[in-house]
């Protein structure tokens, strides 16, 4: 994405733009469908609709390549995350166990991100028979996005035994949970958002180890990489974190986080950007599916996908900024305090983390 989002003419600037506004988009739009599946009871249309969504974003992006076009095609795919997130995940955490969440979220991180392995493997294969030919790639994503689709419909909702009234939602309803949601929550919340903050679109990474030196093969692959390690170590440390807390793996998660941010601003080596990159993916691994499920172990079970939606409301307006504003300081000043100032900021985080009692795995029990 953004190799070819600079080959059609984007800035730094620009690129980080587009990323906070579609992630932005995605997460408000979370919040409201998450709530909405949370009232309405039902889960499955919403993962449909969803992977409907982005499955048609991708040869869009490729028909036209004007600015308001890329973003309108972005924004599509962007919106249809946010309709499939929560619910998704509240299907996830009612087939788990409050001793089990971390193994299941884990699970799901494992395999979705296989799917980030496979994808951008066979893209490389493909651009090195037809380089620069990314316009190719995107309507080639339309095939697997619709056998997502197609897959979808072998979900089946449970039964619902209450009855339970239309309920007028607005679109910004769902931020009056934060109201009267758990004290843990909100102060769970609190340390990922200032994380969030400071956590810019991966695009980054990937522009700092083109910029350093990697060909467009080369970018791709390490990508390939940091998925890849994502992939295999999701599931164990998430079978980890059941055993030892959630809290204490997302803890050194962000302590890997910080390294290596620290590493790619001091780093010169182009061959020491995999090792960054394995250990970004053994972050990723042991935050990405640990806090959904130390957020869902901490709240109500009727309210799960309201929890998580609106967690992603509020990270979606921090990532935003978060993504425009290192695009702003890369610009300003280079990318080596753009990486610095992140990896300062997570210190302060972790040292917040420490300070929250570690959670206990029976809080909410269905």
């Amino acid at each position: 994405m953004p190799i070819y989002l600079k080959t059609i003419g984007f800035s730094i600037v620009l690129i980080g733009i587009l990323e906070g506004v579609a992630e932005a988009t995605a997460g408000l739009s979370k919040g409201y469908f998450g709530k909405l599946s949370d009232i309405s009871g039902r889960r499955v249309p919403f993962v449909q609709f969803g992977y409907a969504f982005s499955t048609i974003s991708k040869p869009m992006m490729a028909i036209f390549t004007f600015p308001i076009w890329i973003f309108f095609a972005r924004t599509i795919d962007r919106i249809g995350k946010g309709i499939r997130t929560g619910a998704r995940d509240a299907i996830l955490s009612d087939e788990a166990t409050p001793q089990t969440k971390g193994k299941v979220f884990g699970f799901h991180r494992s395999m979705d991100t296989l799917g980030a392995v496979i994808g951008p493997s066979l893209a490389l294969l493909y651009l090195y028979y037809y380089p620069q030919d990314y316009k190719t790639l995107f309507f080639i994503a339309f095939i697997p996005g619709l056998f997502a689709v197609l897959s979808s419909f072998y979900l089946k909702d449970k039964k619902v035994t209450e009855h339970k009234p239309k309920v007028k939602t607005p679109f910004f309803s769902f931020l009056n949970y934060w109201k009267v949601s758990p004290t843990e929550y909100r102060k769970v919340v609190i340390g990922l958002l200032i994380f969030t903050l400071f956590n810019s679109s991966d695009i980054f990474l990937l522009l700092q180890a083109k910029q350093s030196g990697l060909d467009d093969t080369m970018v791709i692959g390490v990508y390939i990489f940091y998925n890849l390690i994502y992939a295999l170590f999701a599931f164990p440390i998430g079978v980890l974190a059941d055993n030892v807390g959630l809290k204490t793996i997302f803890i050194i998660g962000l302590v890997l986080f910080a390294t290596v941010y620290f590493g790619m601003a001091l780093n010169t080596n182009l061959y020491f950007f995999f090792g960054l990159f394995f250990l970004y993916g053994i972050y990723a691994s042991a935050t990405e599916g640990i806090s959904k499920a130390w957020i869902s172990n901490i709240t109500d079970k009727k309210d799960t996908a309201t929890a998580i939606g609106t967690f992603s409301g509020f990270q979606s307006i921090c990532t935003m900024l978060a993504s425009s504003l290192t695009g702003l300081i890369w610009f300003q000043f280079g990318a080596t305090t753009a990486f610095i100032t992140t990896a300062t900021v997570t210190l302060f985080v972790i040292a917040y983390f420490l300070t929250i009692p570690k959670p206990t795995n029976d809080t909410f029990k269905s």
